[in-house]
């Protein structure tokens, strides 16, 4: 319904009322001027077209009564027709942010999976180096002729340790950057959650 269609049946429902009203004015008015004349057959005639105007004046009342109900019945329709539309996008949003988060979970998990693999291999070369450094060195001590050569594997030892040493701590901050990613995103989903059953 447009707003010029709004004022106008406003105003034709201000017309009917006000109708009625003088309805009821001309029939008290016709009652009280043929009462002073002291005619029983004017006041009897006044009073059944008194009768007559309070019931058109009623039946105009009436209809303009039912015709506010129908039309605040269609707009309550209206209304629940809008919120389940709102309701049903809200519901698609919802599972769509929803099926969002459980992928970019995916991801985190997989990633942190990864890395946490990564770290594993990290240590175990870090575990391997330092044993070899531990072989390295009590061979050089047992071993005087061949301490050039180990000298040389000591060396890469100690490299190769120093690397896992850094690698390891590396990964231990990607892994706890992850880890920190992952609760927000958990944090986030459940937020919404709990929104949503609000």
């Amino acid at each position: 319904m447009t707003i010029s269609a709004g004022s106008s049946r406003r105003r034709q429902r201000s017309t009917r009322l006000v109708v009625a009203v003088l309805l009821l004015l001309v029939a008290v008015l016709a009652v009280t001027g043929t009462a002073v004349t002291g005619s029983w057959l004017a006041v009897t005639v006044a009073g059944g077209l008194a009768v007559l105007l309070g019931g058109a004046a009623t039946k105009i009342t009436h209809s303009e009564l039912m015709a506010s109900r129908l039309e605040a019945a269609r707009d309550r329709a209206a209304q629940a027709q809008a919120y389940r539309e709102l309701d049903s996008k809200r519901s698609a949003e919802g599972v769509e942010f929803a099926a969002d988060m459980q992928g970019r979970l995916a991801k985190r998990d997989a990633t942190v999976s990864r890395l946490e693999r990564r770290l594993s291999d990290a240590a175990q070369e870090l575990a391997d180096a330092r044993r070899e450094l531990a072989e390295v060195e009590s061979q050089a001590a047992l071993a005087e002729k061949e301490n050039a050569r180990l000298a040389e594997r000591l060396g890469d030892a100690e490299e190769r340790a120093a690397q896992a040493v850094v690698r390891v701590a590396e990964l231990e901050v990607e892994v706890d950057m992850l880890t920190s990613q992952w609760e927000a995103a958990e944090a986030a989903l459940a937020a919404r959650s709990i929104r949503k059953g609000a």
